[in-house]
């Protein structure tokens, strides 16, 4: 199968070139002799974007997600790299039982799938994993779905991580706040009787947090910025010279918690917030505060995400619509560039956790391709992810994946091409 992409975008060093493209028998070439299978007009080739933070489910949960379907759910968004957070059973927090995960990955992945390992054992903040022998093998150290609510075991995970020159990525939740809540505390919660979760929940754990990061010197990374005020502790931290990264996910830069619904689709942690969080976040990422958008995919079966926003666990589906949203939302309004975009996806993951590739010419080649002209309808019921859950269902949005590319291969090809 030969690939002629006529008068292409393609995406080199921060911009675009645009210009003739050929993608045949795993390499990508600038000229080309022989026949052309499918020719794309006008697209864009990106190079294959990178997710640090998602959850696969496997090993333990494969009811709600697998290797094989969160992979492939990913190359249909573009991604040809995930980084998969480590609450599974048996959680990864020794090299016996990260094996078991890599066995699926080897297995079944589409992509390229770079596990977490625990911080603490079981990930239950009692004991510092075996960070040592993990080291080697995993991408980071995480304890994402719980927070470490002791400082001085905190400490220890980041005085270690340093020594291994590994990146410690927070999941910031203060329990002693939340006090039952399922959705922020503000507006939409007092006026429909729910029980919120307060922004300190998340900003308290990230101030302690940058302090130790500062005397300890360890690269720290903040999951699923939701907050105003977490952003601007983030952006401190950073003129002081701190180690610090962040991400946050496309719900959190396109919806607030004005935009709920009594359905268990708009329920994740942490929650949607205020408007005013929205835009803090948004000017985050204009400024470079924030670095990363990530999507948090955190897929779950159809019973346990119908029980409204009280009964339904948290978290939801994100992998094949993040590019859309983003592009829709950021790009078209105007509040980013495309290129911006890129350095949110792919760049700054890159800088930061050492993966991803540049497509070159003239070698196996890792991209995907993207028509940013094609205007459609986000179908929950089209997902490859085995979750169906999103609060952008039935939302307009542009931006379709037609080709993704890892290592020569074909893993994603749109089934009308």
């Amino acid at each position: 199968m030969t690939y002629y992409l006529k008068d292409a975008y393609f995406y080199q060093h921060g911009q675009f070139v645009k210009g003739d493209y050929f993608f045949s028998d795993g390499i990508l070439f600038s000229s080309f002799k022989g026949a052309v299978s499918i020719t794309l007009e006008n697209v864009y080739i990106f190079p294959g974007f990178a997710d640090v933070h998602v959850h696969l489910r496997e090993p333990g949960f494969s009811y709600k997600e697998t290797i094989a379907s969160g992979s492939a759910a990913g190359a249909r968004g573009g991604y040809v790299h995930l980084c998969a957070m480590p609450n599974l059973n048996p959680v990864p927090d020794c090299l016996s039982h990260l094996r078991e995960q890599q066995v699926l990955i080897e297995r079944d992945a589409l992509v390229q799938v770079h596990p977490y390992g625990a911080l603490t054992v079981g990930e239950k903040g009692e004991k510092i994993a075996a960070l040592e022998e993990l080291a080697p093998h995993v991408i980071a150290f995480s304890d994402d779905g719980k927070g470490v609510q002791r400082s001085d075991l905190m400490k220890e995970a980041m005085q270690r991580i340093a020594a291994l020159d590994k990146v410690l990525c927070a999941h910031c939740e203060d329990e002693s706040l939340l006090h039952g809540g399922y959705v922020h505390e503000g507006e939409y919660a007092a006026c429909h009787g729910h029980l919120g979760i307060p922004s300190e929940s998340e900003w308290g754990p990230i101030k302690r947090d940058l302090v130790l990061a500062r005397e300890t010197g360890c690269a720290y990374h903040v999951c699923h910025v939701s907050a105003k005020e977490s952003v601007q502790l983030i952006r401190e931290a950073k003129r002081q010279g701190i180690s610090v990264t962040c991400e946050t996910a496309p719900h959190y830069l396109t919806l607030c918690d004005a935009d709920l619904k009594e359905e268990g689709r708009f329920k994740m942690n942490p929650p949607l917030r205020a408007a005013a969080d929205k835009q803090a976040l948004i000017e985050g990422i204009q400024d470079g505060t924030v670095d990363m958008i990530a999507t948090d995919h955190a897929p779950h079966a159809e019973e346990e995400k119908t029980k409204g926003l009280k009964g339904s666990l948290m978290g939801i589906s994100g992998l094949e619509t993040a590019f859309a949203v983003c592009y829709t939302e950021l790009v078209k309004a105007g509040v980013i560039t495309l290129e911006k975009l890129i350095e949110l996806l792919y760049e700054n993951p890159k800088k930061r956790f050492g993966i991803g590739q540049d497509p070159v010419v003239g070698e196996k080649a890792t991209f995907t391709v993207f028509d940013l002209s094609k205007e459609y309808t986000i179908d929950p019921s089209m997902f490859l992810s085995k979750g169906k859950a999103t609060p952008f269902a039935g939302k307009r949005v542009y931006g379709e994946c037609l080709l993704t590319v890892m290592e020569g291969k074909v893993v994603y090809e749109k089934c009308s091409l």
